[in-house]
């Protein structure tokens, strides 16, 4: 690649003419920072006499584009150019006739909309705040000091310190009638941090108790979902952007009359050598023609993005925030009168809206446009979304929206910004019904970045998001540390998709936009080989990987979901047409996958194959209904993952050179330990067995691996010794024989063996860990046992413990189930009895997991036999009484009581058919729960005993019982 280039005599830009037969080179112009020796923009452009300014470099690069000849090369020399203005790229700077035009930088060339701030004086020595003077006649939302986003000065507030109402609200805490005598009133703001919602609005005026909000942010931030007045989930109050606020380290304000800057700083933060960058500019770069001329073939590589604010929250508009960075803008003629009330939880009025939402512009933008590359960027101290690609017209200064084609975003970094990383697509109705094929954005790859650390203001957005997008790939990167969904795909709610949306019609929707006949452009999405990390730490109904909508040909494929602070997968209204497979979920809050089908959403055709998760629980995604299918979902242990689990994960996230170094974490080798048999009783043997994969493409030295067991037990080394060299993909298997104890005082014993393996690949050192529970047990004595499921049963002093699995033990519109394991004695319990134990411990395998007493005529005809009913205790639900009301053979009547958790006694009384449920907690004060009920076809005598299911089908718990009594 030329980097010097000759002069000609006229002293602009010239190559040495090549051969007849070799390809042209590209043409190189250089261009330095203000201020850069021997740069002048009456020079040639070269390394040694560079341009002056990108203005100038731009100038030059389109007339060399024109020529269509060769590529070009803007070359930025390393250092900071602080842009005035935005640089705006369309047709005429396009790449043509194959030809790319490359504006590269090198890694430490800094584009910026900010300005640096210096001269920081201390303005209080008691609150140790310093001020700066920089200027009036600009406002910004941002600060960035030594990197880091600084918070703007605030309060909190607690919710019983306010009233909300329709035009604001009312102070209740008497200590905070000092805001009526703040000054710069209208520059102060309210922010709720609710569900998925993130809401500013700013003051308008503020008089003894009473607050007045500026119109329209109030009355758009009071309706739809989610709204200030009816959270789906208790909220967070702030005021903020007032000096009397900033008591905190790292917080500041603006003074924009007086022109002053008010810093605190961090402690240590020493304010002569602070980097203190304040933001001018609300975009960087906006790339876009029209749909006739659009910009085509460019490349931006190895910039650095930085330093910009966003101001429109700011604005009476404030920030009316619906959900992943759209907005309601603007006053809504359709708002009722009364929507404070009427419309707190939505209404038709707020329907009407939807089609209007606006979006959340990009500091650097690309729309109408094709052939656009951003690679080995860095995006950082943004004021609003990294890199919005195809949005609507309004998140474009360009005012052209849509029509990005053939984008790619290949190995950037985005982090410590406002907002979201990267958003593709519209929401309004030209995204998802084009009324110019030519707005589609199609054909968008979004590979191997890295987006963590961010998001910090506008909490309701996506590291990732894509709405309305034809042929999107997204593809290994890194997600980390996010407030809400790690990467969400679609829009609409599947209101726009064919037929619409039955909850819509009852919503009012379709009295403001038609029922749409044909697909929206959102199709052939493929989500594969993510690393999602940390994501869903601050607001909520949000996943690693969020879906809405159909999304026909989709794929969702070997993606790494680790600590998610509520889902896995979360496929919301109207999600259709999409395949999950080979995905792996370590530490899910909730449920690994979860589809929302209330009030009538489409939600379905959902396949899910051969997945990993260490939380089984699923909701609402049964195979064969709704079109769906679920097979060969494995739960797995986070301690002892299987080999092709640890394959997913070590492929996960950036590959090749945008890898990084070695995580230990996520290391070339998986190995799992199983045990044959995995229970014994007392001095019994099992062999238990360490195999080894090399999941990477290089090869594994220095394998060594041990194993490590409890005090009582044994283990010594059996069978072929492990070989020092696995090849890239082998395998191969190292064992022990492990004695129990021989003898156990538990019903139950419990050993975890733990295996160590040691390796390099070339020069880095590995150790991998793995853990296995055994199980050492007493058999049962005095009563019998039977599992309707695969179940174990120990007694040992008077103590019992049952080891079993179990989807439930219920009958409802979802299905029928009677899996459980019991330890019961046969004909105990007659027409008058009662039957009691205390419930010691039990594992939380679901919130709704069961333990506790059980009479039924028979514990052995599961699904059959009538008489059947239970008081348990569960581990997130209290306790249960439950009963058979029909006769059928499935518990399916239930009354709870909340609050009450292992140990704990639960007894029935029986009366002749009549059975009664209680709890105690002390074993003394009974309470009963529910109603006393009649039994259908309850037998003279019944078997009495203990009961438990797991409520996790496949997933085996623990359940401990004592003091079991029959009684007459």
């Amino acid at each position: 690649m030329a980097v010097v280039a000759a002069l000609t005599t006229t002293g602009v830009l010239g190559l040495v003419a090549p051969s007849a037969h070799a390809a042209p080179k590209e043409r190189v112009i250089v261009v330095a920072p203000p201020g850069t020796k021997n740069a002048s923009d009456q020079g040639p452009g070269t390394a040694r006499r560079p341009l002056a300014t990108l203005q100038e470099a731009q100038r030059r690069a389109r007339s060399e584009a024109a020529k269509a000849d060769r590529d070009v090369v803007v070359q930025l020399r390393s250092g900071t150019y602080r842009l005035s203005e935005p640089l705006r790229f369309d047709a005429s700077d396009s790449g043509r006739n194959g030809h790319t035009v490359t504006w590269r930088g090198s890694h430490d060339t800094v584009l910026s909309g900010a300005r640096s701030v210096t001269g920081w004086e201390l303005d209080d020595p008691a609150s140790g705040v310093y001020k700066a003077h920089v200027g009036t006649g600009f406002d910004t939302r941002q600060l960035y000091v030594d990197g880091v986003l600084a918070q703007r000065a605030r309060i909190g507030l607690a919710r019983s310190d306010i009233t909300l109402n329709p035009t604001g609200f009312t102070l209740n805490n008497p200590d905070l009638a000092y805001l009526a005598t703040l000054p710069d009133q209208q520059r102060i703001e309210f922010q709720a941090l609710q569900s998925f919602t993130n809401r500013f609005a700013p003051v308008q005026s503020i008089s003894g108790n009473t607050v007045v909000m500026q119109q329209p942010a109030w009355d758009n931030n009071t309706y739809g979902y989610d709204s200030l007045q009816s959270p789906f989930r208790t909220p967070r109050y702030f005021l903020l952007n007032s000096r009397h606020f900033l008591d905190e380290p790292g917080e500041w304000y603006l003074d924009t009359t007086t022109g002053t800057l008010y810093y605190k700083p961090l402690p240590g933060q020493d304010m002569q050598r602070a980097r203190v960058e304040l933001p001018r500019l609300e975009s960087l770069v906006q790339v876009g023609g029209d749909y006739d001329q659009p910009a085509r073939n460019l490349r931006f590589e190895r910039l650095t993005f930085t330093g910009t604010t966003w101001l429109h929250p700011s604005s009476p508009n404030g920030y009316a925030n619906q959900q992943t960075g759209a907005f309601i803008d603007g006053v809504q003629p359709d708002r009722p009168a009364d929507a404070f009330t009427s419309c707190a939880v939505g209404c038709r009025g707020f329907e009407a809206a939807r089609n209007s939402w606006s979006q959340t512009p990009g500091a650097v933008q690309v729309s109408a446009a094709e052939g656009i590359e951003f690679v080995d960027n860095t995006f950082v101290n943004l004021g609003s979304i990294g890199l919005g690609i195809g949005n609507d017209a309004n998140a474009h200064a360009t005012g052209v929206g849509l029509g990005a084609h053939h984008v790619s975003v290949v190995g950037n970094t985005f982090t410590a910004s406002a907002g979201g990383g990267i958003a593709v697509g519209g929401v309004r109705p030209d995204a998802h019904h084009p009324s110019d094929p030519r707005m589609v954005n199609s054909d968008i790859v979004i590979s191997n970045n890295r987006v963590y650390g961010s998001v910090l203001e506008y909490l309701d957005q996506d590291p990732i998001l894509a709405t309305y997008v034809t042929r999107l790939t997204i593809a290994h990167n890194y997600v980390a540390d996010a407030p809400y969904t790690g990467i969400g795909i679609g829009y609409g709610w599947g209101a726009n998709d064919p037929g619409g949306a039955p909850d819509y019609f009852n919503r009012g929707l379709y009295d403001f936009q038609p029922v749409y006949d044909t697909p929206t452009t959102l199709r052939d999405v493929h989500v594969v080989g993510n690393y999602i990390s940390g994501v869903v730490q601050t607001m909520f109904d949000a996943g690693c990987i969020y879906m809405l909508s159909a999304m026909p040909g989709s794929t969702v494929d070997e993606n790494y979901c680790e600590n998610s602070g509520q889902l896995g997968l979360y496929f919301d209204e109207g999600t259709r047409y999409v395949s999950a497979s080979r995905n792996v979920f370590i530490n899910t809050a909730g449920q690994w996958a979860h589809a929302n089908i209330q009030n009538g959403h489409l939600t379905g055709d959902l396949t899910l194959i051969g997945n990993y998760t260490t939380n089984p629980a699923i909701t609402f995604i049964v195979n064969g209904q709704r079109g769906n299918v679920t097979r060969d979902n494995v739960t797995i242990s986070a301690t002892n993952p299987p080999i092709e689990a640890s394959r997913v994960i070590h492929a996960a996230g950036p590959t090749g050179r945008y890898r990084g170094p070695a995580d230990p974490d996520r290391p070339p080798v998986g190995a799992v330990l199983s045990a044959d048999p995995r229970t014994v009783e007392a001095s019994g043997v099992t062999t238990v067995t360490a195999t080894l994969g090399n999941v990477s493409d290089q090869a594994v030295t220095g394998l060594t691996a041990s194993l490590t067991v409890p005090e009582g037990w044994r283990a010594v080394p059996i069978g072929p010794s492990l070989q020092p060299r696995l090849a890239a993909g082998a395998q191969q298997t190292v064992s022990w024989q492990v004695t129990a104890p021989e003898s156990i005082t538990t019903p139950v014993a419990r050993a975890a063996v733990t295996a160590s393996v040691d390796f390099r690949v070339g020069p880095t050192r590995y150790a991998v860990t793995r853990t296995l529970d055994l199980t050492a047990i007493n058999p049962l004595t005095s009563l019998s046992g039977y599992g309707s499921v695969p179940s174990q049963f120990g007694e040992a002093a008077g103590a019992y413990a049952i080891l079993t699995s179990g989807a439930d033990i219920w009958q409802d519109g979802a299905g029928s189930f009677d899996e459980y394991g019991t330890i019961y004695d046969d004909d105990a319990a007659g027409t008058s009895s009662t039957v009691t134990a205390r419930v010691t411990a039990m594992d939380n395998t679901n919130p709704w997991a069961k333990a506790g007493v059980v009479i039924r005529n028979d514990l052995t005809g599961a699904g059959a036999s009538p008489g059947y009913a239970v008081m348990v205790v569960t581990p997130g639900n209290g306790v249960a009484f439950q009963w058979d009301a029909n006769g059928n053979g499935y518990l399916d009547s239930s009354s709870t009581v909340g609050g009450v958790r292992a140990p704990a006694w639960v007894r029935l009384v029986r009366t002749g058919s009549q059975v009664s449920g209680y709890y105690s907690t002390d074993g003394s004060t009974w309470t009963k729960v529910g109603p006393t009920v009649d039994l259908a076809g309850v037998a003279e005598t019944q078997d009495a005993g203990l009961i438990a299911t797991s409520h996790a089908a496949g997933v085996t718990g623990q359940f401990s019982f004592s003091d079991f009594t029959v009684t007459s």
